[in-house]
């Protein structure tokens, strides 16, 4: 009888490990499984914050020359231990992590991505790979990854973390890119500090050599890696940068823990060329109609001229970003729009602003941009077209920028009968008519959104 007991609860410790197993197991997705929220998202929100946001662009009362003021540390040339000091002022106590995502979900934004270590190498998260961190080293003391965390679960907003893996300029061992002091401000030093930074692959502090790049990896990159993948729950985007005098060697060790998170999504610049990643990256510049045709691709973009904060007057208008999306969204890429909030953590009111007005014409012709393909007809001279497909049949939208005075538009080499065609604004009907191939559309006299107004045509079969 003890003999069939002891076999009874083996057997049911060995169930209940297997089935413990099971349920713990994540299913590997297949890359188009991987990447398919991401096609349908199309939107998504960049942040870029940190200590840099305390100086804004100015040191010592000289404006930063050159360059966005996120990399004012290089730019000047400011010494190691006077960058951390200032770090100990950084007290963002307006942060509302849950009043930035509900803003990007506003605007229509489907995704966002921040900096959660920046090339001056300070995480804005609890690390206990490097005290250079937003809760050893600064007043505020509080992981600011987090709450943003819990506020992306509370809004169904995907999260994703930027990650500088080669250049850090405050942990000893990081690279730097190459830029000498005439590109900072002015300094009766700069002939010597110069001459340093080009005998010390860039370099300006003595600080920053006081490890090898190989132990800054294993000692600072990878342990932090881990950190961010490891406690904040479903990360869906892991955004490199600037592999800086990156190894093969380094890489495969970085790339490794993407195991903790099977489902992520990469970009390109982990190492080039053998660590391609997912998605291209083209920074402040939509590429042409067929430079990336058939890859997946996303454009980041600021709304200024910076991506830290700086109050530099050089603000994008609404339109111009309304028509960035749409652009990009017909030639198949993703807008990734750039956010740098200020110092006491909240966004610049020229964001707040534009965030708003995008989100007001997503509300209406969001179904243009979200889980579209590129354009079949390349650049439209009046607009851009995106197009979805549905049981077998095509849906066109034709973003109309400039609207015609005589209220004819036409499309040239068209070959499919039109089902429906009407204003995505308010729903009214436009003519529509095939004559020699060509569609013609008449259109009322006044455009119902001077920024871009949509026509949505159903189509009765697959165009091609």
């Amino acid at each position: 009888m003890k003999k069939f007991l002891t076999i009874f609860i083996l057997l049911i410790i060995v169930s209940h490990s297997v089935n413990s197993q099971e349920s713990t197991t994540i299913k590997k997705l297949s890359d188009k499984e991987r990447l398919e929220w991401w096609h349908e998202a199309r939107f998504g929100m960049f942040i870029h914050w940190g200590v840099y946001a305390l100086y804004g662009g100015i040191y010592n009362g000289h404006e930063q020359a050159r360059g966005g003021a996120e990399s004012i540390m290089n730019r000047c040339k400011i010494p190691v231990a006077e960058y951390q000091e200032m770090a100990k002022s950084f007290n963002p106590v307006k942060y509302n992590p849950d009043a930035w995502v509900k803003m990007a979900k506003d605007a229509g934004m489907k995704y966002i991505v921040i900096t959660s270590k920046h090339h001056d190498g300070f995480a804005l998260f609890e690390s206990k790979a490097s005290p250079w961190n937003v809760v050893d080293a600064t007043v505020y003391g509080k992981d600011l990854l987090k709450p943003l965390a819990e506020a992306c679960k509370k809004y169904d907003m995907k999260l994703g973390f930027y990650y500088s893996q080669a250049q850090d300029w405050n942990n000893p061992g990081g690279t730097v890119a190459r830029r000498l002091m005439k590109e900072g401000w002015p300094n009766p030093d700069s002939t010597k500090i110069d001459i340093y930074t080009a005998e010390h692959k860039g370099h300006w502090d003595p600080a920053q050599e006081t490890s090898t790049f190989d132990e800054y990896i294993d000692g600072v990159a990878i342990p932090q890696v881990r950190e961010i993948l490891s406690n904040y729950g479903e990360i869906s985007v892991l955004w490199w940068d600037t592999p800086t005098r990156m190894t093969d060697e380094a890489a495969y060790k970085l790339q490794e823990l993407l195991k903790l998170q099977p489902q992520i999504i990469t970009n390109d610049r982990l190492k080039r060329p053998n660590f391609p990643g997912d998605t291209k990256t083209p920074e402040q510049k939509i590429p042409d109609q067929k430079e990336l045709e058939g890859q997946n691709w996303e454009t980041c973009m600021t709304m200024n001229g910076s991506w830290g904060w700086r109050d530099d007057n050089k603000w994008k208008s609404t339109e111009t970003l309304i028509r960035n999306l749409i652009d990009i969204a017909s030639k198949g890429g993703n807008y990734l729009l750039n956010v740098g909030p200020k110092p006491d953590g909240t966004f610049p009111q020229e964001s707040i602003q534009r965030l708003q007005e995008i989100g007001d014409w997503m509300e209406i012709n969001s179904e243009a941009i979200y889980g579209t393909k590129a354009s079949p007809f390349g650049i439209l001279t009046w607009g851009r077209c995106t197009q979805k497909t549905e049981n077998g049949k095509s849906i066109l939208y034709l973003s109309v920028f400039d609207w015609p005075e005589n209220g004819a538009l036409k499309i040239q080499e068209f070959n499919s009968k039109v089902v429906s065609a009407k204003l995505l604004a308010n729903g009214k009907k436009v003519k529509t008519s095939i004559e020699e191939g060509n569609l013609h559309i008449s259109l009322p006299s006044s455009a119902p959104d001077k920024i871009a107004s949509v026509i949505k045509l159903e189509l009765a079969s697959e165009f091609k």
